[in-house]
């Protein structure tokens, strides 16, 4: 069993990183989804990546119950890449049309990853090295976000950082 974090900006090549890791792990690659197509532009975005991947990827959308997708879905010949868990905070916090908990979903994918015998890929937006942002919403989610990021590479086996396209590993004890 592997865990990773891998973090980065808007198009820093976080996500390109972990599919390369998803293919390099030999397993049969699981690829989690937690983007909501919203408008347009995310719909477009949405179907643009699903193009990229490889057709062999088997697709499991999952807007908010992450905990419970990787429950089913672990397996030690599998390798389970999540994209992106900015977006399933986005999902848990603000989508009125999906009743979610956010401190129950959080705290079921923290206690999850203590038993998945796969090799499972975070990827997430780092949004904190900004200033601090105006407004409530906008900084719960920086806050949010953050506090997430701390407690998973507290847990996890490596955390990357990417920037532009260029992979820095932080942590590695696997």
């Amino acid at each position: 069993m592997t865990t990773e974090l891998i973090l980065g900006g808007a198009r820093s090549g976080k996500s390109s990183h972990a599919e390369w890791q998803a293919m390099q792990s030999g397993k049969q690659v699981v690829y989690i989804a937690t983007a909501t197509a919203g408008d347009e532009e995310m719909a477009e975005r949405i179907v643009r990546h699903q193009q990229d991947r490889p057709a062999e990827w088997q697709l499991v959308e999952t807007p908010i119950t992450l905990a419970e997708t990787l429950r089913a879905y672990d397996h030690p010949d599998r390798c389970l890449l999540v994209d992106c868990l900015t977006l399933w905070l986005t999902n848990c916090l603000f989508n009125r049309d999906l009743d979610t908990d956010w401190p129950e979903q959080k705290a079921a994918l923290l206690s999850v990853l203590d038993s998945v015998q796969g090799h499972v890929i975070f990827v997430s937006n780092e949004v904190g090295q900004g200033i601090v942002p105006m407004g409530e919403m906008s900084r719960r989610f920086v806050d949010e976000s953050g506090w997430l990021h701390q407690a998973l590479a507290k847990q996890v086996d490596r955390v990357t950082f990417v920037t532009a396209g260029i992979p820095q590993v932080l942590k590695d004890t696997a």
